[in-house]
């Protein structure tokens, strides 16, 4: 018999370990940060802060994230791995799209957190504006500004366009 919380586990695992992997771009980090998301989720004390649970685990994601970067940051490490995209088609189209794909990473990258964050909960994730504003604890005004904006300013990069600020 499955309990609830392993039924959370089964549905957002897999969310959370993409959107942290997207983050801080580390395998090993990712699922370190997603297993410290459901140790968080498990012991909290009260009631879940958030509309819903997936906005609560994903802010629980982004604070260990947040608490992750400030070790490294003590540590005087800067971790980058550029092999996390398993893709399964043939090896030109695979490393077109892996080519493709770690330059979108790295323009993101140039990004504030908090816009990057909004981006993929809403690009990746297809999270409401709603639920990316509790997990940011931004207003969903700001929530749709960010995305937007963000989106505007990475076609701009890629398209080798300058970027101007808003």
């Amino acid at each position: 018999m499955m309990t609830e919380f392993e039924a959370l586990y089964r549905r957002y695992a897999a969310d959370l370990y993409r959107f942290s992997l997207y983050l801080c771009g580390n395998v090993s980090d990712a699922e370190d940060i997603v297993a410290e998301t459901f140790a968080r989720a498990w012991t909290a004390p009260g009631a879940i802060r958030h509309e819903t649970v997936k906005a609560y685990l994903f802010a629980i994601t982004r604070n260990c994230y947040h608490d992750r970067g400030r070790q490294i940051r003590r540590r005087g490490e800067v971790e980058l791995e550029q092999d996390f995209c398993s893709q399964r088609p043939g090896p030109e189209a695979a490393s077109q799209a892996r080519a493709e794909l770690d330059h979108v990473l790295q323009r993101l990258k140039a990004f504030p957190e908090v816009d990057r964050a909004a981006l993929l909960l809403r690009a990746v994730e297809g999270m409401p504006y709603e639920e990316i504003a509790a997990t940011l604890q931004i207003s969903v005004g700001a929530a749709k500004v960010k995305v937007h904006r963000t989106r505007a300013k990475l076609a701009a990069l890629m398209s080798g366009g300058k970027v101007t600020k808003q």
